[in-house]
C-alpha cells in the first residue's frame, strides 16, 4: 500500500508541475519588454535565494556538502544545471518572438524522447498497447516536423535539452530540491555577471530602481516571482522521475504543450492550419490511449492488491 501511495503522490505532483509549466506563456508575455537573457538571470537569482535559503533554515550549512558526497553528483549536477538553463534561455526567447506553437511541438517531442531514453537506456518495458500509442504520437511528430515548413530548430533543442536534463537528474538520485540547490548554485555567478554586464551597457535597471529605473516595480515584481515560478514546478519535475517509471513522465508531459498550443492558437493567434491539426490529433490520440491504459491497469493491481489482502 505504501508503494502505491507514493506512485500515486508522484502522479499528482508531475501533474502539477505540467500544469504551471503550460500556462507560463502567459506569465513570460507580460515580461516581453524585458531582454530574454535578463529574464534568464533573474529566474536564476530568485530560485537560488528561494531554495538555498530553504535548505540552509532546514538542514544547515551542512546540506551541500552532503548532497555534493554523492557518486557523481557534483558533475551530473552541473551538467544537469547547464542543461536546464539552456532550456529556460531558448523556451523564453522563442515565447517572446512570437513561437509558441513551435515551443508546443518540443514539448510534443520530448515525451516521445522520455519514453525513448527510460527504454533504451533505462531498459522500462511497455506493453502493446503503449508501444502503440508511442507508435502513434511518433506518427504525428513526423507529420508536424515534416509539414512545418521549416527545420523545427526550436523545437528539437527544447525536446533535446529538457528530455536529457530529465534522465540525468533521474540518474544522479539526488533528492529534489537538494539537486536544484545545487544546480542554482553553480549558475548564479554567471547570472550575476549577465546582470551586471546588463547594468554597466543600460540593458538592465533592477540595481538603480528607484532613481533612473526603466523597470517599474511591477516587471521587478514578476521578475522575483519568477524564481519561485521557476523552482516549485523544477522540484516537482524532479520528483516524480524518483517515484514513477520515466516513460509514464514521458506521456504526462503532454499536458504542458497541449496547453500552451491552446494558449499560442487561441490568446496570441499564431498560424495553425490543417496540417498541424491532423499532426496535434495523432498525439492526443495517443495520449488517451496510453492514459487510459494506465488507468486500467492501476484498477486491476489495486483490485488484486484487495484480493490479497
Amino acid at each position: 500500500m505504501t508503494s502505491s501511495r507514493l506512485d500515486r503522490r508522484g502522479l499528482w505532483v508531475a501533474i502539477g508541475a505540467f500544469l504551471i509549466w503550460g500556462v507560463m506563456p502567459l506569465y513570460w508575455h507580460l515580461l516581453k519588454s524585458v531582454p530574454s537573457m535578463q529574464i534568464i538571470a533573474h529566474r536564476i537569482i530568485w530560485s537560488t535565494l528561494l531554495v538555498a535559503g530553504w535548505l540552509t533554515w532546514k538542514y544547515g550549512r551542512g546540506w551541500l556538502r552532503e548532497t555534493l558526497s554523492h557518486p557523481r553528483a557534483s558533475w551530473m549536477l552541473a551538467l544537469s544545471g547547464g542543461l536546464i538553463a539552456f532550456n529556460w534561455g531558448m523556451y523564453i526567447w522563442a515565447v517572446n518572438a512570437g513561437h509558441v506553437v513551435e515551443t508546443s511541438l518540443g514539448y510534443f517531442i520530448n515525451p516521445l524522447l522520455n519514453v525513448v531514453l527510460g527504454v533504451a537506456l533505462l531498459h522500462e518495458r511497455l506493453n502493446r498497447v503503449q508501444w502503440l500509442s508511442v507508435a502513434i504520437a511518433t506518427g504525428g511528430v513526423l507529420w508536424l516536423t515534416f509539414n512545418y515548413g521549416s527545420f523545427p530548430w526550436i523545437a528539437l533543442s527544447l525536446a533535446v535539452s529538457f528530455g536529457t536534463y530529465g534522465l540525468v537528474r533521474k540518474l544522479v538520485g539526488v533528492a529534489p530540491v537538494r539537486g536544484l540547490g545545487v544546480e542554482s548554485l553553480y549558475l548564479v555567478l554567471p547570472a550575476l555577471v549577465l546582470l551586471l554586464w546588463g547594468e554597466l551597457h543600460g540593458d538592465s535597471h533592477v540595481i538603480a530602481y528607484g532613481a533612473s529605473a526603466s523597470w517599474d516595480w511591477q516587471i521587478i515584481a514578476l521578475l522575483v516571482l519568477g524564481g519561485a515560478l521557476t523552482a516549485l514546478p523544477l522540484i516537482g519535475f524532479a520528483d516524480a522521475v524518483q517515484r514513477i517509471p520515466f516513460s509514464m513522465v514521458g506521456v504526462l508531459q503532454y499536458i504542458a504543450p497541449t496547453m500552451q498550443l491552446l494558449i499560442g492558437v487561441l490568446v496570441f493567434h499564431e498560424p495553425f492550419g490543417r496540417e498541424r491539426v491532423i499532426g496535434f490529433t495523432c498525439i492526443w490520440i495517443a495520449l488517451a490511449i496510453f492514459a487510459a491504459d494506465g488507468v486500467l491497469r492501476s484498477r486491476r493491481a489495486n483490485a488484486a492488491g484487495i484480493a490479497k489482502g
